[in-house]
């Protein structure tokens, strides 16, 4: 289920005045006030919250010049400036629309020694991240001390032992011990020059490695045969969909992974779902499965992985739980009335998820953990996406009288980006679901 967003643009000023009433939070470490500098010189800053707000972007400019815009909370650039003293402006903004300035002021001569630059981008992890071993590290950069880079590697504390990768970037998977580790993400230019980028990290448990003696499992779910398709009415007025569900030899992991082909229009979403038992005494779940998106899914807004459970009072506790690429989020679902007259609805999380960076023709491994009391409070507690874990950790009432006899239900749902009539297709493998 689905209800659709909207989002309100942040509209910014890059003018002086629109930082002039805020205090600064952007830590410049390079270059230092009046600090003489030969021209590129190399700026690193890094942006803290702005009034209390997630940074959304951060930027630069000299004296009264134009802003350099940086999509990250971190900067790393080399800034041409002519000889002479200048002001240099480094500025962030807040995901509300706070601004911040830390100004600094340098002298640029043509006497100066050139700065060393060094261009290194981790994508993933990021810095003190949660990880289930073995995690992807992807990574890339094109200079190491103003050489080009030939030759990257990595390697976990102290070790000795370097993995080396030739050429300017890594995608690799990482292996480790569970505790608080420092990646070292290094690099060699042309030259002879070494680099190195360290990433905080801590790898923790696989969350199957977890589960209690008493856990029930139930596996290879896509595979059942009483899966059934529906257009979710709550995706707007005016959106129709078309669903067709099958087994599918490729591609897959298990040997049979369940399509799902959809066919929107309206930006309409598909309800996928199958009763797979009943238990009304469990209390806490690990869903587990691995999704596959091909190159021509990026009209996909949404993908929805849900259960519903009878309880032994009869009502049916609802764990809605959403990747939402409108917002960016992990959102879940909150009945904000009563089981007798709910009213069911969307909530985003603070932790963070989007369709659009999750890699095409790839299997994603998905696992939610969640639990309920006897009153049908939810707690949506952790998420991992390919071995990254995140915790909402948010309990929030999700019961519903809706009269079914006693069940476990999963939906898997399909949500479009686009109006226009479109057809896409998602793929389902390893399906399992753990109770206890």
């Amino acid at each position: 289920m689905r209800i659709l967003y909207f989002t309100m643009a942040l509209l910014v000023s890059l003018t002086a005045s629109a930082f002039a009433s805020v205090s600064p939070s952007v830590v410049v470490s390079s270059p230092y006030a009046g600090e003489t500098l030969a021209t590129p010189f190399v700026l690193d800053a890094t942006a803290t919250p702005c009034s209390g707000q997630d940074i959304a972007a951060t930027g630069y400019s000299l004296d009264t010049g134009a802003t350099t815009i940086v999509n990250a909370a971190y900067i790393n650039a080399q800034v041409s400036a002519s000889v002479g003293t200048h002001t240099l402006h480094v500025k962030s903004w807040g995901s509300a629309g706070a601004g911040c300035d830390t100004d600094v002021t340098i002298s640029v001569s043509a006497q100066a020694p050139a700065a060393l630059f060094t261009s290194m981008t981790v994508g993933q992890p990021a810095a003190n991240a949660k990880l289930v071993s073995p995690f992807t590290l992807i990574a890339s950069g094109t200079q190491c001390e103003s050489q080009p880079i030939v030759t990257m590697g990595f390697s976990i504390d102290n070790s000795t032992a370097t993995t080396v990768v030739l050429g300017s970037a890594v995608n690799a998977p990482v292996t480790s011990a569970t505790g608080a580790h420092t990646l070292h993400v290094k690099s060699w230019g042309n030259q002879g020059a070494g680099c190195d980028t360290d990433v905080a990290i801590n790898v923790v448990p696989s969350p199957v490695s977890m589960l209690p003696a008493n856990t029930v499992t139930v596996k290879s779910i896509q595979t059942l045969g009483n899966w059934q398709a529906v257009i979710d009415s709550a995706t707007g007025a005016g959106a129709s969909t078309i669903g067709v569900t099958g087994l599918a030899s490729n591609p897959t992991l298990s040997g049979e992974s369940r399509e799902f082909v959809t066919t929107f229009a309206g930006a309409g979403g598909e309800r996928y779902y199958a009763q797979f038992g009943a238990d009304t005494s469990a209390s806490s779940f690990l869903y587990d499965a691995w999704v596959f998106l091909p190159s021509t899914s990026t009209n996909i807004a949404n993908l929805e992985f849900d259960l519903n459970q009878v309880m032994a009072n009869g009502d049916t506790v609802i764990f809605g739980f959403q990747c939402d690429s409108w917002s960016s989020t992990w959102d879940y679902t909150a009945n904000t009335g009563t089981p007798q007259t709910p009213s069911d609805v969307w909530l985003h999380s603070s932790s963070a998820c989007n369709l659009r960076n999750w890699t095409t023709n790839t299997w994603h491994h998905v696992q939610i953990t969640y639990s309920r009391d006897n009153e049908g409070n939810a707690t949506y507690q952790s998420v991992w996406l390919d071995n990254v874990e995140q915790d909402p950790n948010i309990t929030v009432p999700d019961a519903f009288a809706l009269g079914w006899s006693p069940t476990l239900l999963t939906n898997f749902q399909v949500d479009s980006m686009t109006a226009s009539n479109a057809a896409t297709a998602v793929y389902l493998d390893n399906l399992t679901i753990f109770r206890w």
